[in-house]
């Protein structure tokens, strides 16, 4: 018999763990058809932040996306374990730290619910590193959003003993929130587009590394040659510079081969507290913060 989906997910809470740039963003998508979405996430701040985001960007995003409605509710706590009660769904949006992940998957199988489904947003780890602490690991599987609303993408991967039923209903209950899912159908470090996006990524910092261009001029040149809205620089700007360098520092601990620039140049942004738009200012300047 294989693991028991939840059938009436539609009156039953979301809780999005971790409310930082992509946690707010996907509890924004939950929020599209009515019902709770619950934001856990320790700073009062990030809490505050996630919940304005949502309450500001909702209207628009169903409009947007053409989606049924009606508008649902963020509320947002410090309390994990009640944030997990009663859900459907509970999406893990922490930073790219294995051990953190490990601890909160277990945290998490012993929370929530029997037949909620456990999602990790990870963008460089597979779902089946942390499953240590995990009794019930098929319901266990990677759902890596990439920038929604303005994207609305994600990745669907298995933790290798994920039930194949809780993956069928992923993909076929996401699109009612305005996503679009593709399932990644072997394990893939770096899941689909991320792999393509992190060769590009990788490529454009170490042509400033060894000073052949600027991030200004790159990111010129792509958006004229392929007609897209931004640059590679622009793009690390908005997922966090320190971001960007975790999954580089992953990507570099599986292929100790990968040139060392890149990783190089966050490092020296970073180190200027310039970590993207999160803080005003990343490879540019003209950011609002507040």
């Amino acid at each position: 018999m294989g693991f028991p989906v939840p059938t009436d997910f539609a009156s039953r809470p979301v809780a999005v763990i971790g409310a930082g740039t992509l946690g707010r963003r996907i509890a924004l998508m939950f929020a599209t058809r009515g019902g709770t979405v619950r934001v856990f996430d320790p700073s009062a701040e990030q809490r505050a932040a996630a919940v304005e985001y949502v309450e500001q960007e909702l209207g628009s995003t169903i409009k947007t996306l053409r989606l049924a409605g009606p508008p649902g509710e963020v509320v947002a706590g410090d309390d994990q374990d009640a944030a997990v009660q009663d859900t459907w769904l509970v999406v893990e949006a922490v930073p790219e730290v294995l051990d953190l992940k490990k601890k909160v998957f277990g945290q998490l199988d012993a929370a929530a619910p029997a037949d909620a489904i456990l999602a990790s947003n990870s963008s460089s780890y597979a779902s089946r590193m942390f499953i240590d602490h995990v009794k019930r690991p098929e319901r266990v599987l990677n759902t890596h959003f990439y920038m929604p609303p303005a994207s609305i993408t994600l990745d669907v991967m298995s933790c290798g003993k994920t039930d194949r039923a809780v993956i069928d209903f992923v993909l076929e209950t996401f699109p009612r929130y305005g996503l679009r899912p593709f399932e990644a159908r072997k394990e893939s470090t770096g899941f689909i587009f991320n792999r393509i996006w992190a060769a590009i990524k990788r490529e454009s910092l170490e042509v400033v590394a060894e000073g052949v261009s600027t991030p200004q001029d790159i990111d010129e040149m792509y958006v004229l040659n392929f007609g897209t809205r931004y640059g590679p620089f622009r793009m690390i700007d908005q997922v966090g510079l320190d971001v960007a360098l975790d999954i580089e520092e992953h990507y570099a601990a599986e292929n100790p081969h990968l040139p060392e620039g890149p990783r190089k140049v966050l490092r020296e942004y970073i180190d200027r507290g310039r970590l993207g738009v999160k803080t005003g200012a990343g490879f540019y300047d003209d950011y609002k913060t507040g």
